[in-house]
């Protein structure tokens, strides 16, 4: 494995993945608005502009050397409320990120994966199959990574590698900024997010003709799923 495109690649799950990717001797490329770690080749970008998204991923492929073997679009957020209470610049930018900027990066990606045999891992949720009140945008962005990706499965079958990771709850910043009744409790069983990344890496090292197409992974006493 060698150059790897990793969205939201500055923190949480994505940070994990980015730190994999080199343990693995692999060069990652990051597309976020924060910059990884020192070393780390980054290109910033809003990801919630879907377009700008398209161009970092054409950039990172470009400063790749033409060619790419993996992208993990790991970029996600969520503000959980009511609908009735979400601002819908809020509601419009949790979908655009997590399921939107996920299809923008995949398709400016596509020539060259398909050049290099490459591998597509996206992240889903335990809630893009199990839906939860006070977080319809989340749920409906995560269901559609879901589909997205069990679609593009098809499309892309013997040419390009996809695989659909649904993780459960991690050890991440996630919800930080939430309010307080939307944060894990006290003793809240969470992953570690590495573990997860390991999973990813995983699939993404599957050889030619074996595609790992789903992964849930989840702490072992994960309440999200099934």
């Amino acid at each position: 494995m060698d150059a790897v495109i990793v969205t939201g690649g500055s923190s949480g799950l994505g940070a994990a993945v980015v730190d994999a990717v080199i343990k693995a001797g692999g060069r990652p490329y990051v597309i976020d608005r924060q910059a990884p770690a020192d070393g780390v080749a980054w290109i910033e970008c809003d990801l919630a502009d879907t377009r700008a998204a398209e161009a970092a991923t054409r950039r990172a492929i470009e400063e790749a050397g033409g060619a790419v073997d993996g992208v993990v679009t790991a970029a996600g957020m969520d503000v959980p409320g009511a609908l009735a209470d979400i601002p819908g610049e809020t509601w419009d930018r949790i979908v655009t990120i997590d399921l939107l900027a996920t299809a923008a990066v995949i398709r400016a990606a596509i020539p060259a994966l398909k050049e290099s045999h490459g591998g597509i891992v996206t992240v889903a949720s335990t809630l893009g199959v199990k839906a939860v009140s006070d977080a319809t945008a989340y749920c409906a962005a995560k269901f559609g990574v879901v589909g997205f990706t069990r679609a593009l499965s098809a499309e892309l079958a013997g040419q390009v590698n996809v695989t659909l990771v649904i993780p459960g709850g991690m050890r991440t910043k996630f919800f930080d900024e939430r309010d307080d009744q939307y944060k894990p409790g006290p003793d809240a069983i969470l992953n570690d997010p590495a573990n997860v990344a390991s999973a990813i890496m995983f699939a993404l090292g599957q050889p030619r003709g074996c595609a790992v197409r789903e992964l849930v992974i989840a702490a072992e006493t994960e309440t999200s799923y099934p």
